[in-house]
């Protein structure tokens, strides 16, 4: 059995699937949450989909769940109490759309850089272009069109100079190129079958691909569209998750909680932060404890010691990023998440980060060896221990205090500037997009604060006892 989790948008690797033995669902403990429910319209025509796909599928996929609509777009709703621990739907793969469904003619054409989430894209503006002549009609004809989709691909860019502090701002522009590259990588094979793709454009295949990665699910096929399942809505702390069995050939989700008739039924994608759910699904929460923040230091130009700590770096930790020109880059990436407590272990904040700061600390050749014998003689690590020099140590985490002080500044500015405007009116895309921006803002400038409160915490500790040790010797 596979436990499945929706697949960022054009990521270039997937998800790990977890191999779960069928005895142990029953076994799962699950927890009640409290998650969004939204106002509920019923799809007047939701039964005679879900009617089609039973139909389609030979079998029945749910008693319990209705389809209809609230805030969040299609969604799925308890038509009857459920307990938990009961399976609320079962989809076989024989009604999951795959990149197994792309016409041979087609595929014979795509070079071997084309990947599934382009594959599959292709496959749903196949169907798309058949219109009603498509089996996947009812189905195709219900994915939300590019103006309901708020994927940060679709933000133009004075939205995207909303959250220009957050990496996302960068992964958004890079993940854009990547469907531009795929389009072009397709394009030849899509204009010999000008009767289906004549008048496909970059924006159609954008939105496709946005479709795929913001619905589809892991699958051992790669990828799956898994109809009526991905009508479901997120909770980051639900238990339900996409459960897919190979030898029986379905997928299944099974209830973490109680519901009455009428609650919006929700499961957990995968643990996402704001960034990766802004960007690949296109909707944020208002607190996400998954958040977390990419932050980059670099070696300064007037180190001293700059060339030979970038080689130091290179040589004993991960390797130096190369720049646009293939040069070593003096910059380096670390992530960020919420550390608990100010007192605590700074759990929270990688090893790396620090090792990174104590080698910057260092101004001589002497230290970086004595650095470099350290590791050989523990674990190989490079500059996990806190340096024997503790006003070093003290600089070492004031560099870092200093640097995530100077962002939680731009982020109280970007948040600040993102204040309702009355006059004009905004518009609801706009309006919906600055939110999300603020969601995103305040939960990475949340974790920023925890790491800053942390660091003077420890600064104050080693100050206090450097001092004392130096009274007792005095």
């Amino acid at each position: 059995m596979l436990r499945g989790t929706r697949i960022p948008n054009l990521r270039p690797y997937q998800r790990p699937l977890f191999s779960v033995p069928p005895s142990l669902r029953i076994k799962l403990k699950f927890t009640s949450l409290s998650g969004p429910q939204g106002s509920r319209s019923l799809d007047e025509d939701s039964d005679n989909f879900l009617r089609w796909l039973e139909q389609k599928a030979g079998s029945q996929i749910s008693s319990v769940l209705s389809i209809g609509k609230s805030a969040y777009g299609r969604s799925l709703f308890a038509s009857k109490t459920i307990q938990t621990g009961d399976c609320i739907l079962k989809v076989p793969y024989s009604v999951q759309v795959t990149p197994a469904h792309l016409l041979p003619e087609i595929k014979s054409l795509l070079g071997n850089e084309v990947g599934n989430i382009a594959k599959l894209a292709i496959v749903i503006l196949v169907e798309q272009k058949f219109g009603q002549k498509s089996e996947w009609a009812r189905y195709v004809s219900r994915l939300p069109q590019p103006g309901e989709m708020h994927n940060m691909i679709f933000w133009s860019e004075a939205e995207l100079e909303m959250i220009c502090q957050s990496s996302v701002y960068q992964e958004t522009i890079n993940h854009k190129s990547q469907i531009k590259k795929d389009f072009l990588a397709i394009r030849l094979a899509l204009q010999c079958f000008p009767e289906l793709f004549g008048d496909i454009t970059h924006k159609d295949f954008m939105h496709a691909c946005a479709l795929v990665g913001s619905r589809a699910w892991g699958s051992s096929e790669g990828l799956s569209l898994i109809p009526f399942a991905d009508f479901l809505n997120h909770d980051g702390a639900s238990e339900s998750i996409v459960f897919s069995d190979d030898d029986k050939q379905v997928s299944e989700v099974i209830a973490d909680r109680n519901y009455h008739a009428g609650e919006q039924v929700l499961i957990r994608y995968g643990k996402f932060s704001n960034a990766t759910l802004m960007l690949d699904f296109g909707f944020s929460l208002p607190y996400n404890k998954q958040d977390e923040v990419q932050i980059q230091f670099n070696v300064p130009h007037h180190d001293l010691l700059r060339e030979k700590k970038i080689e130091f770096l290179q040589r004993h930790c991960t390797p130096i990023a190369k720049d646009v020109n293939g040069f070593n880059s003096s910059v380096e990436s670390f992530t960020i998440k919420e550390v608990g407590s100010a007192k605590g272990k700074g759990k929270g904040l990688p090893q790396s980060l620090r090792a990174f700061a104590r080698v910057l600390a260092c101004t001589t050749y002497e230290e970086l060896g004595d650095l470099a014998k350290e590791a050989a003689q523990n674990d190989g690590r490079l500059a996990r221990r806190p340096l024997s020099d503790r006003s070093k140590e003290i600089r070492a985490h004031q560099m870092l205090l200093s640097r995530i002080t100077q962002l939680i500044e731009e982020y109280n500015a970007a948040i600040k500037s993102l204040v309702p405007i009355s006059f004009p009116p905004m518009c609801e895309t706009l309006a919906r997009r600055r939110q999300m921006a603020r969601d995103l803002l305040n939960g990475e400038l949340r974790i920023l604060k925890s790491a800053s409160a942390w660091l003077k915490n420890y600064c104050a500790t080693l100050t206090t006892f450097t001092c004392n040790c130096e009274n007792i010797s005095d």
